[in-house]
């Protein structure tokens, strides 16, 4: 009686062609979520007035050590914004200076085009292994 070769459970051969695709979608994800901050601080980037008080504050998205483990992290910067006297602004300070965002909106556009250019390239090795698998199925 021949015997069965033993494979193993976890992970599957098969599964292992799988790793590109993995990678490349958990590095759109994060560059998904970096998109998404960017965004929020130039929908904000004139917002004086915030729920927790004071002017809205820039968030920025950082990756952890892996950018391929897709686990993104948001923190606050901490410089202030820029005060522009306006007396009659409903949000002016005693002194008539009201404090606008420190959202800059040149530092986010080269941010916004930084972040999706590398999910564009996320996107191509995505298609790339995509292709190359279905010309193994074929085969």
């Amino acid at each position: 009686m021949a015997s069965i070769p033993s494979f193993p459970l976890w992970p599957r051969p098969v599964r292992r062609l799988f790793g590109p695709l993995e990678t490349s979608a958990r590095g759109m994800g994060t560059q998904q979520r970096f998109l998404e901050t960017i965004a929020r601080n130039i929908a904000n980037a004139q917002t004086t007035r915030v729920p927790e008080g004071g002017a809205y504050h820039r968030q920025v998205a950082l990756a952890s050590a892996d950018p391929a483990g897709g686990e993104t992290t948001t923190v606050v910067d901490p410089t202030p914004g820029r005060l522009v006297y306006d007396p009659g602004h409903p949000d002016a300070n005693a002194d008539g200076f009201v404090e606008y965002p420190n959202v800059d909106m040149n530092v986010e556009t080269v941010d916004l085009m930084l972040a999706r250019r590398v999910h564009e390239a996320n996107v191509s090795v995505f298609q790339a292994a995509k292709s190359m698998l279905r010309r193994a199925i074929d085969i």
